[in-house]
C-alpha cells in the first residue's frame, strides 16, 4: 500500500526549486508568486499547474487557500535582509512581504486548519538584521502561533560546488523529545554557526523555551566541483575578447592577480570563477576589484542588480587566459536543477530566476532526515 502525498502551500515559489526538492511524495495543493517571468518557467516544468497564483502575497485571503496543508514553505524576498542590502528589514518594501504572509498564516491557524510544518527560507543576513531584532520577531509569531521553533543555516557547498549559504527557520507544531533523534541539547558546529547561536541567544524566555536545536546528519559530498558543471559549448554567453579579459586582470589586486599569475605558471587546466566587488581603499574612497577563486566552487549566484553581481568563468590553460559570463544553464546545474529545466530566453531572467532561488539538494536534505520524520512523530499539539 502506497503512503499518501503530503499536502503543502509554497509561497514566493520563483521556479520551483523548493518543489523539485521536495518531490513526489509531496502534493503542492497551493503555490503563489508574484512574478510571471517566474511562473512561466514553473509552468514550463510542471506543467499547467492550476495551484498556481500568480499575485502579490497581499491581496490573498485565507479562501485562495484549499484544504489543510501539512507544510507551508515560504522563501520569501531577500534583499532587504541581505548583507548586500540597504538594510531596511522587515519593514522593507520586499522583505517586509513576510508580514502579510504570516497575517495570512494567523487567519489559517484561527480557521483550526494550521499547518504541523512551516519553513521558512532567507539569507544569513536575517539573523543580523536590526541588531537580530528581525529574527527575534520571526521566530516569537511562529512561538506565540504554537510551534516549537529552531534554525538550521545550510550551506550549498556540502551538496554542490556553490558556496550559498542559507538560514531556515523551521516550526513543528508539536512537541519534539531529545530522543526523537531529530533535535539535539545544545547547537552543532555544522548547522548551527556562531551567528545563529547568538541571535538565538537574545530570545526571551518566554520564546526560547520553546526552541529546538534541529539535528542532522553530515552529508557526503558527491565530489562534484566547478568544472565538472560547465558547458562544452555555452548556451546564452560567449567567450570575452582578449582586451575584455585584460581589463578583468587589470582590476585585480595584487595578491589576487598573483593567484592568476601562479596558474599560468604551474601549468594543467585551471578553472576558477571571479566576481566583480567594490572595496574600500583605506581613504575614504572604494574601488571596484575583480576577485578570483580557484578552488573548485563558485561563488554564491546572485541576482543581476548591475554588472558585478553576475559570476565570470576564468579558465587557464596552455598559457591562455580566458573569460566568459556564467552560463544560464551553469546557473541552473549550481542550483541543483535537472538539465530538462527549461531556461528563460533572457540572460537576465534566466540569472535572476536561479540567483533567487533554493537549492534543490538543500531541500532534499531537509525533507529526507527532517520534515518527515517530524510529520511522522505522535506529538502532543503544543498551544501558546
Amino acid at each position: 500500500m502506497s503512503t499518501p502525498r503530503r499536502a503543502w502551500y509554497e509561497f514566493f515559489a520563483g521556479g520551483g526549486m523548493a518543489r523539485l526538492g521536495l518531490g513526489d511524495n509531496w502534493n503542492c495543493i497551493f503555490s503563489n508568486d508574484i512574478s510571471e517571468k517566474k511562473a512561466t518557467a514553473y509552468r514550463e516544468f510542471f506543467g499547467a499547474s492550476p495551484e498556481l497564483k500568480v499575485a502579490d502575497v497581499t491581496t490573498l485571503t485565507s479562501n485562495d487557500l484549499p484544504d489543510i496543508a501539512d507544510l507551508v514553505w515560504a522563501s520569501f524576498p531577500c534583499q532587504d535582509l541581505s548583507l548586500a542590502g540597504n538594510g531596511a528589514g522587515l519593514a522593507g518594501e520586499r522583505s517586509g512581504t513576510f508580514t502579510p504572509f504570516w497575517r495570512l498564516m494567523t487567519h489559517v491557524i484561527a480557521e483550526d486548519r494550521a499547518p504541523k510544518l512551516v519553513v521558512l527560507e532567507n539569507v544569513i543576513g536575517t539573523l543580523t538584521s536590526h541588531s537580530g531584532r528581525d529574527f527575534c520577531s520571526i521566530v516569537t509569531r511562529l512561538t506565540e502561533a504554537g510551534y516549537s521553533t529552531g534554525a538550521l543555516v545550510i550551506d550549498a557547498v556540502h551538496f554542490l560546488p556553490q558556496s550559498r549559504p542559507r538560514l531556515f527557520i523551521i516550526g513543528f507544531r508539536g512537541t519534539v523529545a531529545i530522543t526523537s533523534g531529530l533535535a539535539s541539547h545544545t547547537p552543532s558546529e555544522l548547522w548551527h554557526s556562531k551567528s545563529l547561536i547568538k541571535a538565538q541567544a537574545q530570545l526571551p524566555d518566554a520564546v526560547a523555551k520553546h526552541w529546538v536545536w534541529w539535528r542532522l546528519p553530515v552529508p557526503k559530498r558527491t565530489g562534484d566541483t566547478f568544472a565538472s558543471i560547465l558547458e562544452k559549448n555555452p548556451t546564452g554567453t560567449a567567450w570575452h575578447s582578449p582586451s575584455e579579459t585584460r581589463k578583468l586582470l587589470r582590476l585585480m589586486s595584487p595578491s589576487h592577480r598573483k593567484t592568476v599569475t601562479d596558474a599560468l605558471r604551474c601549468g594543467g587546466r585551471h578553472v576558477g570563477t571571479l566576481y566583480k566587488r567594490t572595496r574600500p581603499v583605506g581613504d575614504g574612497r572604494a574601488v571596484q576589484r575583480a576577485e578570483v577563486r580557484f578552488d573548485g566552487v563558485s561563488g554564491c549566484l546572485r541576482t543581476p542588480v548591475g554588472g558585478s553581481s553576475r559570476q565570470t568563468v576564468i579558465i587557464v590553460e596552455k598559457r591562455r587566459i580566458r573569460t566568459r559570463l556564467l552560463s544560464p544553464r551553469e546557473a541552473a546545474r549550481l542550483m541543483g536543477l535537472p538539465d530538462t529545466y527549461p531556461l528563460p530566453p533572457r540572460y537576465n531572467d534566466a540569472y535572476h530566476l536561479f540567483g533567487d532561488g533554493v537549492a534543490v539538494p538543500v531541500v532534499r536534505w531537509i525533507e529526507k532526515h527532517l520534515l518527515t520524520p517530524l510529520l511522522s512523530l505522535e506529538s502532543i499539539e503544543r498551544v501558546a
